[in-house]
């Protein structure tokens, strides 16, 4: 965990995370993301400037969307 002695004690975690969530995505999410929307046929779901908070979401809303999709088929 980076060192954060540098920042004004009176910050709560709740306003450090925010601003951590509207930082550029890393990476990571990037390529994490890229790989999901490719599966999953939705190529839109990637774009560059996403935040770290967007990222998350879509990769969230990815992986569920692919986990029902490699279910059985439902029978009547």
């Amino acid at each position: 965990m980076p060192n954060l002695h540098f920042l004004p004690q009176d910050w709560s975690v709740e306003e450090l995370e925010a601003m951590a969530a509207s930082q550029p995505m890393t990476a990571e999410q990037a390529a994490t993301l890229k790989q999901l929307a490719k599966a999953a046929y939705e190529l839109d779901a990637f774009k560059p400037n996403l935040t770290r908070a967007e990222a998350d979401l879509r990769i969230a809303m990815l992986t569920a969307k692919l986990k029902r999709l490699d279910g059985p088929p439902h029978t009547l």
